[in-house]
Order: C-alpha cells, then sequence, then structure tokens
C-alpha cells in the first residue's frame, strides 16, 4: 500500500504552501521530509491524512484517499504537542486508544509494554502536565503508535529528547518499520534523516528540490568530502584543480573534491610532508546536498 501525492497544491489566499508536489511513498519503508520552517512538511502532512484538502492535485493510500473509516491503521504525531494536560496517562491513553477502535485490556497491555520500553513506568497515573518536556513527547509518541498503525506520520519526533531519549525512539521506529509500518517523518536534523530513510524529499517554499532514494541522490551528487588530520598545514592543497571547497577544522582539513581521483592527487602531495593521523574519503553528507539545492533555489 504505497502513498502517492500527484501534482499537489496547497494555497492559503495568495500564498502557496505546497506548489505541484508529486512523488511515491514505498510501502514498508522510511520516507524523511527536510526543510527549513516553512518548506511545505506540515502542511503536506495534514493533506496525507484529509485534514486539509488540497486547492489541487490528489492524495491517495493504496489507490484511495484516507478517510475516517482508515484512521484505525494511521498513526500521526504531530509537531504541535496536543496532549491533555490534567488527564492521567493512563486514562488518556485509554480515551485515544478507544477512539481507534481499541479494548481497554489489550490499551493498557499495550501501555505497560511501552512505558517499561521508554524507562517510564512509574508515569502511568501522573498527570501530563507533572512530566517533563521530553517524557511528555514520549507519551505523545505512545499515543500515536499503540494501536500499531499501518501508515507512521512523524512531525519532529525527536524535538525536545536528550540524546539517550533519541536513541530510544529511533529504536521503536527501527522496530515499527520491521513490522512492516510504513513511516514518513520530517526532521530538522540531517543525520536522523541520512541514519533511517531509504527514500526523502527536500522540500524549499512548498516544491522539491531533491528527492529519490539515499543512496541515488549521493551518487548523483558526484562531490566527495575528503577528511584529513595531520600535524601540519594544509592551506597549500588549495591550489590542487578539482577542489571545490575546503574548510579548516581544528585537527586538519576538511575538502570537498568533485571526484575520487581528486582524493588521489591530495593523497600524493601530502605524502612525506608529515605525520597524517587520518585520511578518509567519503560521500557527501545530507547537510552537503541541503546546502547546496536550497542554496541553490534561495538564488533563483
Amino acid at each position: 500500500m504505497s502513498l502517492q501525492l500527484k501534482n499537489v497544491t496547497k494555497q492559503f489566499g495568495k500564498h502557496i504552501a505546497v506548489n505541484d508536489l508529486t512523488l511515491e511513498i514505498p510501502e514498508s519503508q522510511m520516507f524523511g521530509f527536510l526543510g527549513a520552517n516553512g518548506a511545505g512538511k506540515t502542511t503536506t502532512f495534514r493533506m496525507i491524512l484529509g485534514l486539509l484538502e488540497p486547492t489541487e492535485g490528489k492524495v491517495s493510500w493504496a489507490g484511495k484517499p484516507i478517510t475516517y473509516k482508515e484512521s484505525h491503521l494511521v498513526g500521526y504525531l504531530p509537531e504541535e504537542r496536543g496532549l491533555y494536560p490534567k488527564m492521567t496517562v493512563k486514562d488518556q491513553m485509554i480515551y485515544l486508544g478507544r477512539l481507534r477502535g481499541m479494548d481497554k485490556s489489550e490499551i493498557l497491555k499495550q501501555l505497560d509494554y511501552w512505558l517499561e520500553r521508554f524507562k517510564v513506568p512509574e508515569y502511568l497515573n501522573k498527570k501530563v502536565e507533572e512530566l517533563s518536556k521530553g517524557n511528555q513527547q514520549k507519551i505523545q509518541f505512545i499515543t500515536s503508535i499503540i494501536h500499531n498503525p499501518k501508515l507512521l506520520i512523524l512531525d519532529e519526533p525527536f524535538s525536545g529528547l536528550d540524546p539517550l531519549n533519541v536513541e530510544l525512539l529511533k529504536e521503536a521506529v527501527l522496530d515499527l518499520k520491521k513490522q512492516g509500518t510504513s513511516i514518513v517523518f520530517s526532521s530538522h536534523r540531517m543525520e536522523h534523516v541520512e541514519e533511517l530513510c531509504e527514500h526523502l524529499c527536500i522540500m524549499h517554499h512548498g516544491k522539491p528540490v531533491v528527492h529519490g532514494s539515499l543512496r541515488d541522490i549521493k551518487q548523483s551528487y558526484g562531490r566527495k568530502n575528503v577528511i584529513i588530520h595531520a600535524d601540519f598545514d594544509l592551506e597549500f592543497l588549495s591550489s590542487i584543480t578539482g577542489i571545490t571547497k575546503m574548510k579548516k577544522t581544528i585537527e586538519g582539513m576538511n575538502i570537498q573534491v568533485a571526484n575520487e581521483e581528486v582524493s588521489q592527487d591530495i593523497l600524493n602531495q601530502i605524502t612525506g610532508k608529515g605525520y597524517v593521523r587520518k585520511f578518509v574519503l567519503e560521500e557527501p553528507s545530507l547537510n552537503d546536498i541541503f546546502i547546496e539545492k536550497v542554496g541553490a533555489s534561495y538564488h533563483e
């Protein structure tokens, strides 16, 4: 059951939030949306869920629009959190689980499992307002997955979490994917998308500036990064043809090169000059690609 967006546009008055977006999100995979604030990610999610009608175009899941009839198959974690602060975690989860068609015993069984997994079993009878922002985030995440959805949409799921809790949530998301859930999520953090997603879309001003599989995007970008940690000055390398960017670091130099052959020229130049602790040729990071592609569209 793949998710398809075909020529989707959403306009609010004169403002175009999403502009002619066409993409397919494969079944049982993780798909990442990247983009600055205002890029159109949240508006796209709301159209997928049927909370907003597209001005033009069509959104379909397994060939049909998502309606209330499919809501028990869908999980959604909105960027702006929406828990009831005066309710206990238990009562809130029972209420939301019943809305998804679950019975009370199954809700409590799943809730116990997830509270244990997230290392917060003592929060069962606490009011949401008594929890820290990070722990409220864990509870809200549980509300989006307690009914074991087939399609899960996560809008900035890791915001407000410390690194340990980010890892707990990432492991949970990966387990859901292994069980066959299709997951779409947005993040400002390139490394999260890079680590988790096979496919992605970088949006800017409502339009996709990059879209496809992560592997293909990196290969088509062409450029590579050379990281050197050395005990001598590396500024002299700037004269080598094929270096597109150089950035000095505390330990040496990060260099962007046009192709792999240039890295061999660099290695030849530094050999014998002094002690080299590290010399690594890496794929371009999503950060490199994002800055270049979004930066280019800023100037269009």
